[in-house]
C-alpha cells in the first residue's frame, strides 16, 4: 500500500525533487515550466511548502506523487489543488485518488466550501480521475501561459 505524507518546509529538497520530476514527466500538465523552477532558491520552496499543505506519495520508499492543497486566491470560501502528479510507475495503484483525498479532507478541516482545480481539455486521465471524484466543471476555461498557450484549460470544483 502506498504512504502520503506530509511534507513540511524542511522537506523542500524532497519536495523539489519530485515537483521537478514531475515538470520534465509532463511539462504541459503545470503552468510552470522546469526551467523556471530548475532555478528557483531553496527559499522559494521552502515558502511554497509553509504556505500550502503539500503531500507526497510513498511507495517502496520512494516518492512517487505529489498535490498541493492551498486558498484559492481571490475566490472566498474557497481552496485550490494544485500540482498533481503521479509518476507512470505508480499509476493505476490508487495512488493518485489517495492524494486527492488528502487534499479534500485537508481542505474541509481548515473549513473551505469548495475545491476547485484546472485541468488541461486534453488530459483524459485526469478528467476521469477528477470526476470519478465528484468534481464538476464550473464553465470557466482558460489556455496555459507560453509557450505553451495552445494548450486549454477548464475549471472543476469540489463542493466541501
Amino acid at each position: 500500500m502506498n504512504a502520503i505524507e506530509r511534507m513540511s518546509q524542511d522537506d523542500w529538497e524532497r519536495y523539489r525533487d519530485i515537483r521537478l520530476r514531475g515538470l520534465k514527466d509532463a511539462p504541459d500538465a503545470f503552468w510552470m515550466t522546469y526551467d523556471e523552477e530548475v532555478e528557483l532558491a531553496e527559499e522559494r520552496w521552502r515558502e511554497r511548502l509553509s504556505s500550502a499543505a503539500t503531500f507526497v506519495v510513498v511507495q517502496a520508499g520512494d516518492d512517487v506523487g505529489v498535490v498541493t492543497g492551498a486558498p484559492y486566491e481571490g475566490r472566498e470560501g474557497c481552496a485550490g489543488l494544485f500540482g498533481m502528479w503521479v509518476a507512470s510507475e505508480a499509476r493505476g495503484t490508487g495512488a493518485s485518488i489517495r492524494l486527492v483525498g488528502e487534499v479534500i479532507t485537508w481542505a474541509r478541516a481548515e473549513g473551505y466550501l469548495r475545491l476547485i482545480l484546472d485541468v488541461a481539455d486534453e488530459n483524459k486521465a485526469a478528467i476521469k480521475l477528477y470526476e470519478r471524484m465528484g468534481f464538476q466543471p464550473t464553465g470557466r476555461t482558460a489556455h496555459m501561459p507560453a509557450p505553451r498557450e495552445h494548450i486549454r484549460e477548464h475549471e472543476r470544483a469540489f463542493e466541501l
